[in-house]
């Protein structure tokens, strides 16, 4: 494959050279969380940063999920909207200025944006998407409060394009756009894509231009895919968020996601920081290479898996399967709530125990509830001590049933909660 398909050299240097590369980098980043952010400095207050030089000492550190991000920002609203994570801002807080522009997301949570070109890192996926210098790219996410928008503009600026900022909604307006300003690509949800064309049928309006999108924000099933495809465009997937920007891009080999050269990904068995085994399901977390919002094994709540071996397209980083549901499976039994880092907890005090599930079933306020724990064999009286250890965690009775290594599902799942709720 010719170095054009390629955003640049680091997507296929060999692998040895990027671990190489992310293990010196990563002493630095965590040295830097500690002294410029005042939530880092508390969150990893005693930790070495000599000496976090690899994987295994980076999954030794904690995770820090968004609902603690949000936390943090709530009680720090007065003097730090960004709740001690951000080592940018403007004149008035207790970091130094530096920050372009600050976004608002649900929650709300707030986030930064400094000065780097292409801050997000978007332009690895755009490009991936087939987008090139000179096109005109039709962006159709929102540029008011969220950053998805100006995510998507610095990165398609970033590849050499020109940029409609279409923005969300007014879709009369939009496709008369569409149609006299022929845009090259589109990048937004792929609902709104759907929005557009289906509109431009039912009223003979020419959309022809499109012939590329890079979509995000939503699924992208195989089905809405090759509708697209039918119509003449032809469509990627990006997995990125306001908090870390760029995660993983889809590439013309259609087998999985491409990691981001800008951040470090982990699969954490979820409720934990346990990283799981290549090709078992999930939790997101990642570390973002951004001194400017330097986030180490941020949580995503995101679901995903480890795809073995390289792209097809030489593209040499970590490949993982897409989004493959949340990680937060939290369930009400009997007034009590049951997170999956109770079953974790529980699991933990348990060295035969390889992987659990637990089941909650029959018909809400008469609840019952299983533990199914791999296990390789076991002493006797093993179930009744680990119904002994949910009792002790989750202050709850449950059934516990023995199970065979390998025979519970792989999809994540800490927490199935097969209750009836008509």
């Amino acid at each position: 494959m010719s170095s054009s398909a390629f955003y640049d050299a680091l997507e296929a240097r060999p692998a040895s050279e990027r671990e190489a590369a992310l293990r010196a980098a990563l002493p630095g980043l965590v040295r830097h969380a500690q002294e410029r952010t005042d939530a880092f400095a508390d969150l990893l207050r005693g930790v070495d940063a000599h000496t976090i030089t690899s994987r295994k000492a980076l999954a030794a550190l904690p995770v820090i999920r968004k609902s603690e991000l949000l936390t943090r920002q709530q009680r720090d609203r007065s003097n730090d909207p960004f709740g001690g994570f951000s080592a940018i801002g403007w004149r008035g807080l207790t970091r130094p200025a530096g920050a372009k522009r600050v976004f608002q997301s649900p929650g709300p949570i707030y986030e930064p944006e400094g000065h780097a070109g292409d801050y997000w890192r978007m332009a690895r996926a755009i490009h991936a998407a087939g987008f090139r210098a000179g096109d005109l790219v039709h962006c159709s996410f929102s540029y008011h409060l969220t950053p998805a928008g100006s995510m998507m503009e610095s990165g398609a600026h970033a590849v050499g394009c020109t940029v409609f900022a279409g923005g969300i909604g007014n879709t009369e307006l939009q496709l008369q756009a569409v149609a006299e300003l022929k845009p090259h690509g589109y990048i937004g949800t792929p609902s709104f894509l759907r929005i557009l064309l289906e509109k431009a049928e039912a009223g003979s309006i020419p959309t022809d231009s499109l012939t590329k999108a890079m979509v995000g924000g939503e699924a992208l099933p195989p089905s809405l895919r090759d509708w697209f495809a039918a119509r003449g465009v032809t469509a990627y997937q990006s997995y990125a968020t306001a908090d870390l920007g760029l995660i993983a891009y889809e590439t013309p080999a259609r087998e999985g996601l491409v990691v981001d050269e800008g951040v470090i990904v982990e699969i954490v068995r979820p409720g934990t920081g346990d990283p799981v085994p290549d090709g078992e399901v999930g939790e997101v977390v990642v570390t973002t290479l951004n001194p400017d919002y330097p986030l180490v094994r941020f949580g995503t709540g995101d679901l995903s898996a480890v795809l073995p071996g390289p792209c097809p397209t030489g593209r040499t980083n970590m490949r993982i399967r897409g989004w493959l549901g949340r990680a937060d499976q939290t369930a009400k039994v009997r007034g009590m709530f049951v997170h999956p880092g109770q079953v974790a907890e529980v699991l933990r005090r348990h060295p035969e125990a390889v992987r659990g599930r637990l089941v909650v079933e029959g018909e809400m306020a008469n609840d019952r509830m299983t533990l199914k724990v791999e296990v390789a064999g076991g002493p006797e009286g093993l179930a009744h001590r680990i119904a002994d250890s949910v009792r002790d965690v989750t202050k709850l009775r449950g059934d516990i049933e023995l199970v065979a290594p390998g025979s519970l599902p792989n999809d994540g799942k800490v927490i199935e909660d097969a209750r009836k709720y008509d």
